[in-house]
């Protein structure tokens, strides 16, 4: 689904009945800090700052400054120091929202023509700038790995189908976010395509609600959030996007990521030694998701607002009931352990 049409689509459900197909879309949500989102005021006011700054309108940015952050940085100090940054850094093109420090301080990544680095930005009650910086930015210094190296099983037991899966676009959405870019979303579907046993109102009418999840590997348990309500059918809570969530570290250094358990449902605790094939939790509708199904993928450190995606092949799997070894699912797949 286009994700433009996403308001329309949930309007549609609730007065036709028919469900969406689209399901976890919680990585848009403020690069995976979870809790936070950009608010549309720092996004206005930013949106105005990376304008003006392109256009060597220093006086606009001037002016958008709070009383006392106008005396603490004149006209003349704020053009010079604008004035070099962009002689080494040239201009803006790319900006993402990263986090709130302190709650009132938006952090951007910001890619320049010739840098990448911080933008700080706070904003006070009068909508005026009350302080900014530039700084260094802190890029994901771990080792990029471009696949998994431990042997991984299925995370479950059954025959399940690939929703989302592969390297482009059309196969699959999470491609545009540099965490998720090799995510998967997994559903059960009947012989019909259905991922639901009758008219798909309630969770529990939904195949995945409830089955077992699985350990793909040994390895730690490095997070574990549990207590997320599940959704409503067509709901999606941006509290926290991806609702029930376990993080498994393995011993190559891989993160594997778990989204949208059951309420109340995960077996595991931060620190566990696990093994592959220990129950981790049941599936579940929790987080920024329309229906239960499972979203999995790996990362290269645990933070998720600054990792990078890491593309996941399973070590000897049944796809479409033939026999595949070292096998990266893609969308429209039948997937099961062999």
């Amino acid at each position: 689904m286009i994700l433009n049409n996403l308001a329309k689509s949930i309007e549609d459900f609730r007065s036709s009945k028919k469900k969406i197909v689209i399901l976890s879309i919680f990585f848009l949500l403020a690069q995976f800090t979870f809790s936070q989102t950009e608010k549309t005021t720092y996004k206005t006011i930013t949106d105005s700052f990376e304008k003006n700054y392109n256009a060597s309108n220093y006086k606009a940015i001037f002016s958008s400054f709070s009383n006392n952050f106008k005396t603490a940085v004149p006209l003349r100090k704020l053009t010079v120091f604008l004035t070099n940054l962009k002689s080494k850094a040239g201009n803006i093109h790319k900006r993402e929202f990263i986090t709130y420090k302190k709650e009132s301080v938006a952090v951007y990544k910001t890619s320049f023509d010739r840098a990448v680095l911080s933008l700080h930005i706070s904003v006070d009650t009068n909508l005026t700038i009350n302080g900014f910086a530039i700084t260094p930015f802190k890029n994901n210094t771990a080792p990029h790995m471009k696949r998994n190296q431990s042997n991984l099983i299925l995370p479950f037991k059954e025959e399940w189908t690939v929703l989302w899966g592969g390297d482009t676009k059309e196969l699959n959405f999470h491609v545009i976010d540099e965490t998720q870019k090799n995510a998967f979303d997994l559903v059960i579907l009947n012989e019909k395509g259905d991922s639901y046993k009758t008219n798909g109102q309630t969770n529990s009418d939904y195949y995945a609600f409830g089955k077992e999840l699985i350990a793909p590997c040994d390895g730690e348990v490095v997070l574990v959030v549990d207590g997320v309500k599940d959704n409503n059918i067509g709901d999606m809570d941006d509290s926290f996007p991806s609702g029930n969530t376990v993080i498994i570290k393995t011993a190559k250094n891989e993160y594997l990521f778990f989204a949208h358990f059951k309420q109340n449902s995960i077996q595991v605790k931060q620190g566990d030694t696990i093994k592959q094939g220990q129950l981790l939790g049941l599936c579940g509708n929790s987080g920024y998701s329309t229906e239960p199904h499972l979203h999995f993928h790996i990362q290269n450190i645990e933070k998720s607002n600054r990792a990078i995606g890491i593309k996941s092949f399973f070590t000897s799997i049944l796809v479409n009931d033939a026999l595949k070894n070292e096998h990266s699912p893609i969308k429209g797949e039948k997937i099961r352990n062999n």
